[in-house]
């Protein structure tokens, strides 16, 4: 017989992703947030609700470590079935993950979890060795990760966190994971030179990036509590969408009229006055950081897709740590992967998400 328990009273699951733990039904914001639980039954079912105009959200089960099942959701509140005929006299560990990044272009877009249903129970789920902070763009959202190689469309369908290095990593670390990403965002604006599209200004909130009331209701604009989570290792991916902004035209705010642009110069190099103001916002978000999380191993990772900013990115390292003597904060080349591991839209597929994870793994059990 199936019985049925709200995730608010169940104490045997554990929430991985910034959220706001004392709002109920659980939010799920940001990319990779999950929910994980150790079951021991025959047949579960997940009781979701869910909100959007344009992105429908997606849910992937993973099973005793394996994705087995993606399950694109309905609009407004609806029981799920996740899985059926399990052995009851086994321990299954399950991990539901979201897989579709915030969307601030759709204010009404929310993913949020109810309760369980299911016939048998839930057993303690051990601490996790390590807790790992994740931020960059649309790689880090996993954009791409599942879908042909020929897909352009830009849809909910083509993002997988379940595929993506962050989820990856945290799978071979047995990490903790908060993921907080954007495609298309940068340190200093996006890839179309939109400067309110920069991660850095919105870090202090749980999930700042989104926008309406919906999401306020939520709590999405609260301050986030650093002092109730602090990571061991942050990974700062971000980087390609700056290198990008050089190359398209000016952006001009709809509201003020103001112009933005990272130039370059008629011999095709980079404007020496905003790559300075880039590195700048390079050296002021690792500042935020350091203050926010003053025990953390910082990596700035980049070269999943190409290194376009190496030279730039590790010369403002180097700044930041000559003015503070930071000593826990450097620069971490990532594989570019395997030439056949392009995924839909021109992002990497799996075999390249696989090869940085397993990578970035290694470092950071060289840290920690």
């Amino acid at each position: 017989m199936l019985k049925t328990m709200p995730i608010s009273q169940e104490k045997n699951i554990a929430v991985h992703g910034r959220t706001t733990p004392c709002r109920q039904p659980l939010t799920l914001f940001w990319s990779a947030s999950s929910v994980e639980l150790n079951f021991r039954g025959t047949e579960l079912w997940v009781e979701c609700e869910t909100d959007y105009a344009f992105f429908e959200q997606w849910l992937s089960v993973v099973l005793n470590g394996a994705h087995v099942a993606r399950i694109m959701l309905p609009k407004g509140r609806a029981w799920i079935p996740l899985l059926r005929g399990l052995n009851p006299e086994k321990t299954q560990h399950i991990l539901l993950v979201r897989d579709v990044q915030a969307m601030p272009t759709d204010p009404d877009c929310s993913f949020r979890l109810h309760a369980l249903r299911h016939d048998g129970e839930l057993l303690p789920v051990p601490e996790k060795k390590l807790r790992l902070e994740i931020i960059g763009d649309s790689l880090t959202s996993s954009e791409g990760a599942i879908g042909a190689k020929e897909e352009e469309d830009w849809i909910s369908t083509i993002f997988c966190a379940a595929r993506g290095y962050a989820f990856r990593t945290a799978q071979l670390l047995d990490a903790d994971l908060r993921v907080l990403s954007q495609s298309g965002w940068g340190v200093l604006s996006s890839w179309d030179n939109d400067p309110n599209c920069a991660l850095p200004m919105y870090y202090d909130q749980v999930c700042g990036v989104l926008k309406g009331e919906k999401n306020a209701a939520l709590g999405a604009f609260e301050p986030n509590n650093f002092a109730a989570w602090q990571p061991e290792v942050i990974v700062v991916a971000l980087g390609h969408n700056d290198s990008s902004a050089f190359r398209t035209p000016a952006h001009t705010d709809p509201v003020t009229g103001e112009t933005f642009k990272q130039h370059m110069d008629p011999d095709g190099s980079r404007n020496a006055q905003d790559v300075q103001r880039l590195e700048q916002a390079i050296i002021a978000f690792l500042y935020k950081l350091r203050a926010r999380n003053p025990q953390a191993h910082i990596l700035w990772a980049h070269g999943l897709l190409g290194d376009p900013l190496r030279e730039e990115l590790q010369r403002a390292l180097n700044a930041y740590c000559a003015q503070t003597g930071d000593t826990k904060c450097e620069y971490f080349a990532l594989p570019y992967g395997p030439e056949d591991g392009i995924g839909a839209r021109n992002h990497p597929g799996r075999a390249m998400h696989e090869a940085s994870a397993q990578a970035l793994a290694q470092k950071i059990r060289s840290l920690v």
